[in-house]
């Protein structure tokens, strides 16, 4: 690790200018005590380890070209060097390399470092005519000493990377030299014997980038980043179990554990802009009582007016501070991901908040809640016909009103504060709303809210043991985003509210009815329907009573044609079928996500990231819920939920 000067002397001198003796034994120190090492290096460069880890992701900035995006498929992996290949920083890049190699093998038993780069040619076509291309890998492997379940695993993760529809290529060519050509080797022969170093070289054709100009395509590079990152976690994992002392649990759980700045910030301001939007509030009309009296008194003939809340934020100021997030300094794939989704949804409904009581309200309704396929509809018209519209909850007429309500809903909340101490949700009381609604943890009650008898313990449950809930667990997460809400998280919190209705018996036919009558109301929305046409749908053909058909008809049509409300029914679909499939309802506590959230939420659990789940819902305590609970694992389907 030393070099000697040129009059032979043996004294110790700088390497380099960064990377001196001290730098180095100061690196490995820090290794050696299983502690997180960030440092800059000379030319651009950075070295990133997590913690006592058996591998080491590398690149080398080439001289001779640019080579643009290509250090980003590294960056986020819980083990990286970025270094610059100029002769000047070889000594100081090859002794920093030895140094670790040596610390963390002697703690492992063996390492392993994956050197990436990428190709000198600019891509591969597959399709000339529309200029579609493929990812394209070549690992090259030594002759001796050849890791092949680390090979094998790397493999096949790399052929499963998709850009546009086009499965990864991957070829492996075995060599005396698995780095990029004209750079010297980062370990001597003897030092990769002697620490039981294993070398793989991955060469990269960039279709992320502009053969031409070699401007970076952003999403085929976030793709590409993703994919690769995952091969090298799984390549990773089985170096491990194979090869070192160390057993991770998942390959998953090799992913980065610190968070840099910038994740804070960029999570920091998402949810200043989220916090700063009370979308459901601002999009619901303030009318609803005055507007049903008018419409009932006109013998249902005349479209209903509504009236609404001002607008509290300027959506343009506010997509302004949005894009002036830093998204681009997340390193990490996962939370780039999860927070760029997050970024979309937002710029979603600021326009939409601009576009409120128009045409194109209903078209971001659209994007941000998606489709009715064939296949939710046909089952809301199914539910529709065997379910009699006759049918009543189990307790008559018996009723209660919004205050006893509000007093069950507190003594929920009370409960729960038992153990988040600090939790501060209230419950009111408006006249300005009908029915309830949970926003940034309170519970917002309409003041002429009557609720059926046998329903009040599963709309607590709905709206305290699920949307409190998750609020709360999500502020006690290091990410505001899990209460704020991840992306798309809607569906799969009416889903979970619902299920919680079941789980404590009191999910009942009409309340089916209501939620299949939301997605009928919602389809012939899209198909250009009118409010009286929607209104006459629901209550003369499908038998709804007629204020039940107007809240449906008026909460769809509300700011200029809102679909929302078809997720309660397509969430609770989604999530029979993710717990039939063997999925456990924990990480979907965790906060305010969605299903397609689950495999990252995972992740990052496994990766210390994310603390364990402070609450779980009450019921999870009662047999008869977790007995339920079983029936849907075992294939109980949506009809033989009430």
């Amino acid at each position: 690790m030393t070099r000697s000067s040129n009059q032979g002397s043996n004294r110790i001198i700088r390497i380099d200018k960064l990377i001196t003796q001290e730098f180095i034994r100061d690196v490995c120190h820090r290794l050696a005590e299983n502690k997180q090492v960030r440092r800059t290096l000379p030319g651009q460069g950075r070295l990133h380890i997590d913690r006592k880890l058996p591998f080491l992701c590398l690149y080398r900035r080439p001289l001779r070209k640019p080579d643009h995006g290509t250090d980003r498929l590294i960056k986020g992996e819980a083990s990286y060097l970025l270094a610059s290949s100029a002769p000047r920083h070889k000594w100081g890049i090859s002794s920093l390399v030895q140094g670790v190699v040596q610390t963390l093998s002697n703690m492992t038993g063996a390492f392993l470092i994956v050197e990436i780069w990428s190709t000198e040619s600019p891509v591969s076509i597959i399709d000339p005519e529309h200029g579609r291309t493929a990812p394209s890998f070549r690992i090259f492997v030594p002759y001796n000493r050849i890791p092949s379940e680390t090979i094998e695993s790397l493999k096949n993760a790399l052929a499963r990377i998709t850009v546009s529809k086009n499965k990864g290529e991957v070829k492996t060519v075995y060599t005396h030299r698995p780095w990029p050509e004209r750079l010297p080797p980062v370990l001597t022969t003897r030092d990769i014997i002697k620490y039981n170093c294993f070398l793989i070289g991955l060469e990269v054709s960039p279709i992320f980038r502009d053969p031409d100009t070699s401007e970076i395509y952003p999403l085929v590079l976030k793709k590409m980043h993703r994919g690769i990152s995952r091969a090298f976690k799984q390549a990773a994992y089985e170096f491990s179990h194979k090869r070192t002392t160390v057993r991770p649990a998942n390959y998953k759980s090799l992913g980065r554990r610190a968070v840099v700045k910038a994740v804070w910030e960029v999570d920091q301001k998402l949810a200043a802009i989220s916090n700063e939007l009370d979308f459901l509030l601002v999009v619901t009309p303030v009318n609803i009582e005055q507007s049903w009296n008018k419409f009932r008194s006109c013998r249902f003939k005349c479209e209903p007016v509504f009236f609404y809340r001002p607008i509290p934020v300027d959506p343009s100021v506010l997509k302004r501070k949005l894009y002036e997030i830093p998204f681009d300094r997340i390193e990490d794939p996962a939370l780039s991901l999860m927070f760029h989704e997050k970024l979309v949804e937002l710029e979603m409904k600021l326009s939409m908040l601009r576009d409120r009581n128009t045409r194109n309200f209903f078209f971001g309704s659209m994007q941000l809640y998606g489709e009715i396929d064939d296949k939710l509809a046909g089952l809301a018209q199914k539910i529709l016909e065997q379910i009699s519209p006759k049918s009543h909850e189990l307790s008559g007429s018996k009723r209660i009103n919004a205050r006893a309500f509000a007093a069950m809903a507190r003594e929920e909340i009370d409960f729960y504060r038992e153990t988040a101490h600090g939790m501060n949700c209230q419950v009111i009381i408006r006249d300005d709303i009908t029915g309830l609604m949970v926003s940034n943890g309170n519970l917002f009650i309409g003041k002429r809210v009557r609720i059926p008898e046998s329903r009040a313990e599963a709309l607590i449950q709905h709206e305290v043991g699920t949307h409190v809930l998750t609020y709360v667990n999500g502020r006690d997460q290091p990410f505001q985003q899990l209460y704020c809400g991840l992306a798309s998280c809607d569906e799969l919190q009416e889903g979970l509210a619902v299920l919680s209705e079941y789980l404590v018996g009191g999910l009942s036919p009409p309340r089916l009815r209501l939620l299949a009558g939301r997605v009928m109301a919602a389809r012939m929305l899209i198909n250009d329907a009118t409010f009286i046409e929607t209104f006459g749908e629901l209550h003369f053909h499908h038998g709804f009573s007629q204020r039940t058909a107007y809240i449906i008809t008026s909460r769809i049509f509300r700011s200029g044609g809102f679909t929302k409300d078809s997720v309660y029914l397509r969430g609770l679909v989604s999530l029979v079928k993710y717990i039939r499939e063997g999925g456990d309802l924990s990480p979907l506590l965790v906060g305010k996500i969605s299903i397609e959230d689950v495999p990252v939420i995972k992740e990052l659990q496994l990766r210390k990231i994310l603390k364990p789940t402070l609450l779980k819902p009450r019921y999870l305590d009662s047999q008869q819920a977790l007995s339920r609970l079983d029936d849907l694992k075992n294939g109980k389907n949506i009809f033989n939920l009430i």
